[in-house]
């Protein structure tokens, strides 16, 4: 197997496993209160569709979905970026999940015991978690050189993103008010000093 292709693979399974415990607490949205969990196509779609990039990703650490052989040579320098972007966000997402601890969710929703969180990758920009699952995505599908999940991630998985974030801002400027106004006065959107 190519090595690029295993340490993308391993990566996959490594971080997803280290995911998964983030994951189990964000499955506490369906037991305990919410203050305002709004009912919009945000709430699945895009992860619905990051599953979906996954799924393609593995397909391509097989070889499947990808160029052929012979560009892997020609484009070594490319495939070393996206495993380099791809294991470093892959890390960063994890952390983003961990750091939030109790206001962690994967549904987009206000807790009744609900803080803001602005320490860490959050006193910089509001949506590492974001930000950190398109660059993993586009890194290891670049790494892979997958014709389909690269499109599928530039076209859909980027945009949708970005509007979940703007409608989880939108949220929670309303649950918090001023505080979160001056954060987010303070804070980039996905990316430093930028909105």
């Amino acid at each position: 197997m190519d090595p690029i292709n295993l340490l993308v693979g391993l990566n996959l399974f490594v971080s997803m496993s280290a995911n998964l415990t983030a994951a189990k607490k964000g499955l506490r949205t369906k037991f305990t209160g919410a203050k305002e969990k709004p009912i919009t196509y945000l709430q699945k779609v895009p992860p619905n569709l990051a599953a979906l990039v996954f799924v393609l990703l593995i397909l391509g650490v097989f070889k499947i979905f990808t160029l052929p052989g012979e560009y892997e040579e020609q484009f070594f320098n490319l495939r070393v970026i996206g495993l380099i972007v791809f294991l470093v966000f892959s890390w960063v997402q994890v952390y983003a999940f961990k750091s939030l601890g109790e206001n962690y969710s994967q549904d987009i929703v206000v807790f009744k015991n609900h803080k803001l969180h602005k320490k860490g990758l959050y006193g910089i920009i509001r949506h590492p978690q974001y930000l950190s699952q398109i660059l993993s995505d586009l890194g290891a599908a670049v790494a892979l050189m997958s014709y389909v999940a690269i499109p599928v991630i530039l076209l859909f998985e980027i945009p949708l993103f970005i509007l979940r974030a703007r409608y989880e801002d939108k949220l929670l400027e309303k649950h918090f008010g001023n505080e979160y106004t001056a954060y987010k006065k303070k804070t980039g959107f996905m990316i430093p000093f930028v909105g």
